[in-house]
């Protein structure tokens, strides 16, 4: 289970964002009113993915010994709100001496890392209060 705990006070719209072991900000940029003190909400939600996507590429690499210097994950989200569609695009760049193939491989691993699971299949929300 994941667990992460989200505190806004009264300084328009800086969240304080929690783990057991670790701490981020989160905000709105000037634009929208925030003071652009952290990552938009949106913005943590694509670094998710590319960064879920960064790790999982690098364990699969060091399991099967590619010779991958660096791998760069870039992600963009755009949300359609008139027909609710959102539209992620990963691009993924790969260094290093590994072979066409095995970045081939790779690329199919990609869409195994964990957050990618989670955005591609049904996702319920219960919310209380």
């Amino acid at each position: 289970m994941v667990e992460v705990n989200a505190i806004i006070h009264e300084k328009h719209f800086v969240t304080h964002l929690n783990t057991a072991t670790n701490s981020l900000t989160a905000d709105e940029p000037l634009a929208n009113g925030g003071t652009g003190e952290g990552f938009a909400p949106e913005q943590l939600l694509a670094a998710s993915l590319a960064s879920c996507t960064t790790i999982t590429l690098r364990m699969y690499a060091d399991r099967k010994g590619f010779k991958v210097d660096q791998i760069t994950v870039n992600v963009t989200m755009q949300r359609d709100k008139d027909h609710n569609i959102t539209n992620i695009e990963r691009k993924i760049t790969i260094t290093g001496d590994a072979t066409q193939e095995e970045k081939e491989r790779m690329l199919n691993i990609a869409n195994n890392c964990p957050v990618h699971k989670i955005l591609s299949n049904q996702i319920i929300i219960d919310t209380q209060l």
